[in-house]
């Protein structure tokens, strides 16, 4: 019975930190809206709100027995209260000690927190709260203050239930239910991502039944040409017939015009035979079609919609990025203010994760590198509060656009090639030939720092390359762009979600390969003639540009691998662009465009270079 107890605790307790975990954000962004807002009908909206999150938070609390707690989000509703009522004075040290509780609270929330040093935290937060609360009272009946208006007088809902949970970051949206329940309910993205790759699954049921249809085309094809020739045969046969018919009176020609009726016959008879043959895969070809488009209908259907499951709001993310900014700027003593478009735009879970640690890296990059001091500023004939802009806009092909973009010194060209010099990246000959893109694009090579210090922030030149490799894993691409004191613009495009694989069908060396389609520019047929070599390497000019060409089936490590010339003495490639990087492989033909399940090869085949998995055609 203990065991049970135990799991149901367990069970209660990752509900209840999902639960608090979002209760918190809530409070902290309020918060932070309210340190920037100026005084008004919103400001006491927002009062409230955080008020009735942190009401709802220590109810739920105390449904968990976690007292420390229970005790700290007491504290907060008495803070609350008194601005509420006017009876506190809003100033930047009561922020800073909110946002501290909130943070304590969420240490209170992990394993170590709710140990031995759970009740020393929460007595002393509780203690530092009440403290403020006397010392920054006002007399009741003073007025609130000159810029503030009346208080809305509202009551604080009751704690929210458990069984009533609201929308989470991982929720399902279901259609209105009765009886007041909740439109969302909350799946672990374990269970998710189980139905995910079962529906996954479907996609190769989807492709070998497209493959049935095409095969039973190809046979009715077959079967109308097998027809044709036997209808041009027949009267060639009656020709022949009527020869022998005259010429064979008298001298024993009755044997072979015998023989040539019944070979009529025959071929009168397969004729039948074949037409209701052909009638009856003509019939199975159209149920086949049918069939498929069913299928496909539901297949792609059940696939969209698990996707729109695993989709979030890039809110989610972002919600920790204005107090992110908020504190590291005045730990630089800089004043900035972080602006978000489009945050709205929901993309897959997955993607969303990995975009977390390179937005940081390039949000720390502005702050640190990017915006001056406002007294700086200011000698610059600027605003002495930075901006930094973030916008996300979706894309056709589905791609998302990220900006981040501020408004400071900008990135100073000269330290880059400096600093690539010192690393060997870049000689004093070549740094001459390399434009400005080309230029600014070394600050993603590792090592590659404008910082002359290093701090414990930035300076070693590795948060750019870090960012670069996370997008480029993800199947995106980043560029920079930079002017002196206009500021710095990143422009990161990656895909909306990891489910869809689409790829170019190539056969190289009698094999089968599939080259990702988000990689793939476009697919090339070049005469002989237009081969060039360059530093004893093959080139193709494609845009104006030579750019190399190699052979895949080389890259690959086939046996025997030739990859010939076609017949008019012209080659087949496919030329694949990342970045600013261009590269062009010869294959022995294009077949066409596919999408596919690809999986990986596992364990026992980790080693085997510049393959990403396996798949299975229609074909099988």
């Amino acid at each position: 019975m203990a065991n049970k107890n135990d799991d149901f605790l367990k069970k209660l307790l990752a509900t209840f930190k999902v639960e608090a975990d979002e209760h918190l954000k809530a409070i902290s962004a309020g918060l932070l809206e309210l340190e920037k807002m100026p005084a008004g009908e919103r400001q006491a909206e927002i009062i409230e709100q955080v008020f009735r999150e942190a009401h709802s938070l220590k109810g739920a609390a105390r449904a968990v027995n976690l007292t420390e707690i229970e005790s700290v989000c007491h504290a907060l509703e008495s803070v609350f209260a008194a601005l509420k009522n006017g009876q506190l004075t809003d100033s930047q040290s009561l922020f800073d000690l909110l946002q501290e509780a909130i943070d304590a609270v969420g240490a209170l929330l992990s394993t170590e927190g709710t140990a031995a040093s759970g009740p020393a935290i929460a007595a002393a937060l509780t203690r530092r709260l009440n403290d403020a609360l006397k010392g920054m009272a006002t007399a009741r009946g003073e007025p609130v203050s000159k810029t503030r208006k009346p208080p809305v007088t509202t009551t604080a809902p009751p704690p929210v239930p458990s069984s009533v949970e609201p929308e989470a970051a991982s929720g399902i949206r279901l259609p209105p239910q009765p009886s007041g329940l909740s439109e969302t309910i909350r799946v672990s993205t374990a269970k998710l991502g189980a139905v995910m790759r079962q529906a996954e699954e479907l996609l190769s049921t989807k492709l070998a039944a497209n493959q049935r249809t095409a095969d039973l085309r190809e046979i009715r094809i077959t079967l109308t040409a097998m027809k044709k020739q036997r209808a041009a045969i027949q009267p060639i046969l009656r020709t022949v017939e009527r020869s022998l018919k005259k010429g064979g009176k008298g001298n024993g020609g009755g044997t072979g015009q015998q023989e040539l009726a019944r070979l009529l016959e025959y071929i009168e008879a397969e004729n039948l035979l074949v037409k209701s043959l052909e009638g009856r895969i003509t019939a199975m070809r159209k149920s086949a079609e049918h069939d498929y488009r069913a299928l496909a209908g539901t297949v792609d259907g059940q696939l969209q919609g698990v996707r729109q499951m695993l989709m979030l709001p890039f809110t989610v993310l972002f919600e920790i990025f204005p107090r992110f900014v908020r504190e590291l700027a005045r730990d630089q003593g800089k004043e900035i203010e972080l602006a978000i478009q489009g945050s709205e735009i929901e993309i897959d879970r997955r993607i969303l994760e990995e975009m977390k640690d390179p937005l940081i890296h390039i949000l720390r990059n502005c702050i640190d590198h990017g915006i001056e001091k406002p007294a700086l500023r200011r000698k610059k004939h600027k605003a002495p509060i930075g901006t930094i802009n973030v916008a996300i806009a979706q894309k056709d092909g589905g791609k998302v656009e990220i900006i981040v973009a501020d408004d400071g010194a900008g990135i100073d060209v000269e330290k880059v090639l400096a600093s690539a010099h010192r690393l060997g990246l870049a000689s004093a000959k070549n740094a001459d030939k390399l434009g400005e893109r080309e230029a600014l694009a070394l600050i993603f090579q590792s090592g590659v720092s404008t910082s002359p210090i290093i701090t414990d922030i930035s300076g070693r030149g590795l948060g750019l390359a870090i960012v670069r490799e996370k997008i480029e894993r993800l199947g995106g691409t980043i560029e920079i762009e930079s002017h002196p004191d206009a500021g710095t613009t990143f422009r990161m495009l990656v895909p909306l979600t990891l489910a869809v694989f689409r790829g170019v069908l190539v056969r190289v060396g009698g094999q089968l390969f599939v080259i990702p389609l988000r990689n793939v520019e476009c697919v090339v047929r070049v005469a002989e003639k237009d081969m060039r070599t360059v530093e004893n390497r093959e080139t193709i000019l494609f845009g104006g540009q030579a750019v190399s060409l190699a052979r895949l089936g080389d890259v690959l490590e086939l046996p025997g691998n030739n990859s010939a010339n076609e017949a008019d003495g012209s080659i087949q490639a496919a030329i694949l662009g990342l970045g600013l990087a261009r590269i062009a492989f010869q294959v022995d033909a294009v077949l066409g465009e596919q999408e596919v399940l690809v999986k990986t090869l596992g364990r026992q085949l980790a080693r085997v270079r510049n393959v990403a998995g396996a798949c299975v055609l229609g074909t099988g």
